[in-house]
């Protein structure tokens, strides 16, 4: 009953949504990747413009922990120094907050049309725009209006997996485990802060977290503020990636991985007494639960990443990168 009910059509649409996800990380890639190294190293020579670069870095990946593991890996190739990347680790923070908040559109009702769409052209495109088929100059202009196709398609994918997974609130919300959760938040939110921590470990994305934690404080399963709790628990969580990717690396690169760590756990416990003042931050201008609990995560990595910018400025040294 609880397989059926529960465990399967979570199951389909937690898989879908990652497959969602990982179709627009791989789009986005193949489109902007070519550039994506030199543009990088040419404008990350202060910690500002390091910020701004990654976060458009992860609006166009469309992943934290692809940004972050690319940095890591340039530190660890003795392209950067950790003193390069610091900014660059504060903007994936933001840019992840801008695809949280693209999950608050309410595009459920287009998904499918966009998925039959983008995929029809991509496949097309996949299978003619060959270069025995055509000539160069199409081809150029044919392959980023493919990949462009996948990433549209990962998009859709995405908001199919989110209705899929929150269609099971209802049963839940019956089931004895929620409401023993929710009865030991009554006397306190540190379980929501470590329920968000514990799955997003799990499940490697707190875009998922987050997006079960919007249709929870949607039907009014769970409270604003213990949604708020989840989300930094789910930014913490997200470390663990980071931290996979330092194996084998190099001193630097660790660094790098545990300067990531220290802003989101951090910038989570610092901000934990204070989750309801958050919550009503994100409340203005909006009395929707599911894009308060979106713009929590926005308002989150913006404050967090800005308090933490100055510091990066400490010993700052613009000629310290590699020759």
């Amino acid at each position: 009953m609880i397989v059926e009910e529960l465990l399967l059509p979570f199951g389909i649409g937690f898989a879908v949504f990652l497959f969602g996800m990982k179709t627009m990380e791989v789009g986005m890639q193949e489109w902007a990747g070519p550039f994506l190294h030199v543009w990088m190293r040419r404008f990350t020579v202060t910690p500002l413009r390091g910020l701004i670069t990654g976060t458009l870095a992860t609006v166009l990946l469309q992943s934290s922990d692809a940004v972050t593991v690319i940095a890591i890996s340039l530190v660890n190739a003795g392209v950067f120094t950790f003193r390069d990347t610091l900014g660059i680790v504060l903007g994936a923070n933001i840019g992840a907050s801008l695809t949280t908040d693209m999950l608050a559109l309410d595009l459920s009702a287009q998904a499918l049309p966009f998925l039959i769409v983008g995929g029809a052209v991509w496949l097309a495109l996949l299978l003619f725009a060959r270069p025995k088929l055509m000539p160069a100059r199409y081809l150029s202009f044919l392959t980023p209006i493919r990949h462009l196709a996948l990433t549209a398609s990962g998009f859709a994918s995405v908001f199919i997996g989110m209705e899929r997974m929150t269609s099971i609130i209802p049963d839940l919300q019956s089931r004895g485990l929620f409401l023993w959760f929710l009865e030991q938040t009554q006397q306190s939110l540190g379980w929501g802060l470590a329920a968000g921590a514990a799955v997003t470990a799990v499940i490697q994305s707190s875009a998922a977290t987050i997006a079960v934690t919007m249709g929870l404080a949607e039907v009014k399963a769970i409270t604003i503020d213990l949604g708020v709790a989840i989300v930094l628990g789910a930014n913490i969580g997200t470390c663990s990636t980071a931290l996979l990717a330092t194996i084998g690396g190099s001193r630097a690169g660790r660094y790098v991985a545990w300067a990531h760590i220290l802003l989101n756990v951090g910038g989570s416990l610092l901000f934990f007494p204070w989750i309801h003042e958050l919550g009503l931050l994100a409340s203005l201008g909006t009395d929707s639960p599911y894009e308060q609990i979106a713009r929590s995560q926005t308002w989150f990595n913006i404050l967090c990443s800005l308090l933490a910018l100055p510091l990066c400025y400490l010993g700052f040294n613009k000629r310290s990168r590699p020759r």
